[in-house]
């Protein structure tokens, strides 16, 4: 594992020590979604109210730099500055770990609620972007959330690896789940 990974991770764990249980879940989804980087693959993030908004702050941290500045890879911007002659935009730009969160396409969230089902909003866009080696990251305080549980079956029969986050309850979900934090605590701001 990259040092700058290890060290957040440590520090982390010294901050919540109740997390020291999820020290080698949180090593696992860290290497799945480098590897997933690595391969070009996509991270796709959903989740339901406050789930769906820390489902945007991820896929936020995912698409720019997070502690660090992502420096485009050599010859990324080369076309900015060939086609544009202005090699600030170039400058600034950096390089991203792909990532859509699901939560944000309110056409085809409404659109598959009102013609399949809601169970399906997200369900329907893993089966439609997800490819094998891509990864689905689902965000659930309980564990039962229907639209949650039926995206992370529909990631695991199409390939994709699937990360779950909960709370301490069994869920629904949690069988579906190749990676799961189960967050010691029930109250889901706590979870949160």
């Amino acid at each position: 594992m990259n040092r700058a990974i290890r060290d957040m991770t440590d520090a982390l764990l010294q901050r919540h020590p109740c997390l020291a249980p999820l020290a080698g879940v949180l090593t696992a989804a860290t290497e799945a979604i480098a590897g997933c980087h690595a391969r070009n693959g996509l991270v796709l993030l959903c989740g339901n109210g406050g789930s769906a908004a820390d489902a945007s702050h991820i896929s936020g941290e995912l698409l720019k730099g997070f502690l660090n500045r992502r420096p485009p890879l050599p010859g990324q911007t080369d076309v900015l500055v060939r086609e544009m002659g202005d090699a600030s935009l170039a400058a600034k730009l950096q390089r991203g770990l792909r990532a859509v969160n699901l939560c944000e396409a309110s056409s085809i969230i409404t659109a598959t609620a009102n013609d399949l089902g809601p169970e399906l909003i997200f369900a329907q866009q893993v089966f439609a972007l997800g490819r094998p080696g891509d990864i689905l990251i689902g965000l659930s305080t309980s564990g039962n959330a229907e639209n949650v549980t039926r995206a992370m079956q529909t990631a695991r029969a199409a390939g994709l690896t699937t990360i779950g986050f909960t709370g301490a309850c069994p869920g629904r979900m949690d069988p579906f789940c190749d990676l799961l934090f189960k967050v010691p605590e029930s109250e889901t701001y706590r979870i949160q």
